[in-house]
Formats: structure tokens, C-alpha cells, sequence
């Protein structure tokens, strides 16, 4: 499987979270500066919402009917937008910190959100206790708080499964757990999960310079046939400062935490990797994030063999990936260094580019 970049929109600020119609001709994207974009990929047609985030605009996600979309944020809201009209109608506060992750169930009738903040909670600096449930689930017709479980702040990254009966979450120290989110549960159920394991290869312990944590599972994603989960982030590193841990993906079986695959040494290098997408065949995956060391920050992977298949380095930090619909082109919404002012005026740094896919 190849890419070839066929198109490249700029935008405002950073893009943080990204969301594609069902035909492919239109993305959403969650920026930086707060505000949700209209994007038209082909044409470079850039359109503003109405209402922003008081903070960084962290995800969106498009309901199938196609007009309503549901904007996170670290101001710890979750918005509802009309995608015709542009205009906010609903206003709901998720999380009293970030919402660092939002994903949508098949049917679009559920939202599911992640928080916590990393603060050291002994000697050993492990993380505080969670102050609130990390990982919450909305009713997206209504508003309403359906399920809330208990997980080990910061959590990062979160995903339904393909028929939408599970939720994973995975934190930033390698933890990733499994509910069941349909019909009644039993009370042990709904604290521990059906399923919890943990990677310390998604994890770093600062032993140099500054003491603490970081890393992290920042994504994950259900296959298409729904028997494996996927999860990426960076791996260990002596200075957490440095951010330059191992890029790193790793494949479970989602029922028993037990590793099924992951990348290979000699085809990754050193950064964050925070966006995974499946090809919709389910025969190939991506990867991309923020490159520190190596020759590319975006690739694609055999689910077969696990081998890199094409990359790219796009020279930017990229924040989320999306497949259209048809397979045909990948979507990437990306943050492209940091803003500078020429002549009093701060200069564009997002981007939404869209790569053709060739087998």
C-alpha cells in the first residue's frame, strides 16, 4: 500500500481532533485556537463555527445523520454544533480538566470522553487517585451522563468496539482497560472491566533532570472485525524532557491484554504517536504523530505481518488520522510547528492533507 499527497489546506492554529463525512468530500477539525472548521479538502474551502472552546478545542466527532456534530475541549466541555448552520446549540460540562480523547460508538447514539491530570501522588511520584471518573459516557441525543468508570489518571485515549458493546481506555502508564457498555453489568463489573492489562512499553520514568512520568497510550482502535485492539503512544526514555521515546505500536487481544504483535525495531524511531486509523479493508493500518528522531512520522502497517509498509515525513506534527470512507485517501489533520508573527501578524500553522492511497 503506497501514499501520494494529492492535497493540503492550511488553517489558523494547530488541528487537534478531526472528524470525516460519510461521502469523504468534507472534514471537521478541532483546532488550537478553541474554534471548530468546516473544511472542504479538495477545494481548500475553510468555514468557522459559531461558538469556540474556552481552551484548546481537543476532538469532534460527526453523528451519522450528518448535521450534527460534538466538539471536546480542555475547558472540559463537550458542544454540540449544527453542521449547517454552524451555530451551538447545546453546552455540556464533561470533566472538571481536560478532555483529552472523544470517541463516538457505530451507531452514533453514544460519546465517550477521557480525563485526569498527572499529579504525583507519593514518593515513587505514581499518579495521584483519580478526582473524578476518568473515562465518562453521553447519551449524544439527550446530553445526559449514561455510564462513568473508574481508570488511572491521565487517561489518554479511548474506543469503541465495532458493534459498540465495549469501551477501551488506556492511560499514560500503560494501562488499558475494557467495559461493557451495554445492558445491565454487574457493580464489580462496572469498576474493574471486563479486561485489564498493562505495557510498560508505553511508559517513562524520568531519571535524569526532571523526576516524573510521561508517555502514554494516546490512541486506540478497535479492528474492523472487532477480535484485536490497537494501541500507540511512545515508549521508555531517560529524559521525559527530551521527547524522545521509542514511536511505538502494540496489538492485543482485547479479551485477555495478552500481545498479539507490535512494531519492529528496526522500523520505528523516536517521538509521539498519537493517531492510528484502519484501513477499512482491515488489512492495513496507520500510524503517525511528532517525529524526534528518524526519517518518517507517519506510516502504514501490514496487520498481517506487522511490517512498515510506506511512510512519510510530513515534516509536522500530525494529530489525527482519518480514512475516507472508501479507502481510497487518508486524511491527516496536523499541527505544523509553532505559530510565528511577521509584521504583527501571527502566521497560519494547521493543516488538513489528504494522500491518496494506492495498493
Amino acid at each position: 500500500m503506497k501514499l501520494t499527497q494529492a492535497h493540503d489546506v492550511t488553517l489558523p492554529t494547530g488541528v487537534l481532533g478531526l472528524a470525516v463525512a460519510a461521502d469523504g468530500r468534507q472534514a471537521f477539525v478541532a483546532c488550537a485556537d478553541g474554534l471548530i472548521y468546516a473544511v472542504n479538502p479538495i477545494s481548500g474551502e475553510v468555514e468557522s463555527f459559531e461558538e469556540r472552546h474556552q481552551s484548546f478545542a481537543s476532538g469532534c466527532v460527526l453523528l451519522p445523520d450528518g448535521r450534527t456534530l460534538i466538539s471536546s475541549g480542555y475547558d472540559g466541555m463537550l458542544l454540540w454544533h449544527d453542521t449547517s448552520t454552524r451555530a451551538c446549540w447545546r453546552r455540556i460540562r464533561a470533566h472538571n480538566f481536560w478532555s483529552w480523547r472523544t470517541a463516538l460508538s457505530p451507531d452514533g447514539a453514544r460519546l465517550a470522553s477521557v480525563t485526569g491530570q498527572y499529579l504525583p501522588g507519593g514518593w515513587k511520584y505514581e499518579p495521584s487517585a483519580e478526582v473524578e471518573p476518568s473515562v465518562k459516557i453521553f447519551d449524544t441525543a439527550t446530553g445526559e451522563l449514561v455510564s462513568a468508570f473508574s481508570h488511572t489518571p491521565p487517561v489518554l485515549s479511548c474506543a469503541f468496539s465495532p458493534d459498540g458493546s465495549h469501551l477501551a481506555a488506556g492511560n499514560m502508564m500503560g494501562d488499558v482497560c475494557v467495559w461493557n457498555v451495554h445492558g445491565a453489568q454487574a457493580a464489580s463489573e462496572t469498576e474493574v472491566g471486563v479486561s485489564r492489562w498493562n505495557s510498560p512499553d508505553f511508559t517513562s520514568w524520568g531519571s535524569t533532570k526532571t523526576h516524573h512520568y510521561c508517555g502514554g497510550i494516546y490512541c486506540l482502535a478497535f479492528s474492523p472485525d472487532g477480535r484485536s485492539i490497537l494501541g500507540c503512544g511512545m515508549g521508555p526514555m531517560q529524559d521525559p524532557m527530551a521527547g524522545n521515546g521509542k514511536m511505538t505500536w502494540q496489538r492485543w487481544d482485547w479479551r485477555t491484554g495478552d500481545k498479539l504483535g507490535e512494531i519492529l525495531d528496526g522500523e520505528r524511531g523516536a517521538g509521539l504517536m498519537e493517531a492510528l486509523a484502519w484501513h477499512p479493508r482491515g488489512d492495513y493500518f496507520a500510524m503517525a504523530g511528532r517525529q524526534a528522531q528518524g526519517n518518517w512520522n507517519a506510516g502504514i502497517f501490514s496487520a498481517v505481518s506487522g511490517n512498515l509498509a510506506d511512510s512519510f515525513d510530513s515534516k509536522n506534527r500530525i494529530t489525527q488520522t482519518r480514512f475516507a470512507p472508501d479507502g481510497t485517501s487518508l486524511l491527516v489533520g496536523a499541527a505544523e510547528g509553532q505559530p510565528r508573527r511577521n509584521a504583527g501578524v501571527w502566521g497560519a500553522w494547521g493543516r488538513v492533507q489528504v494522500y491518496r492511497v494506492s495498493d
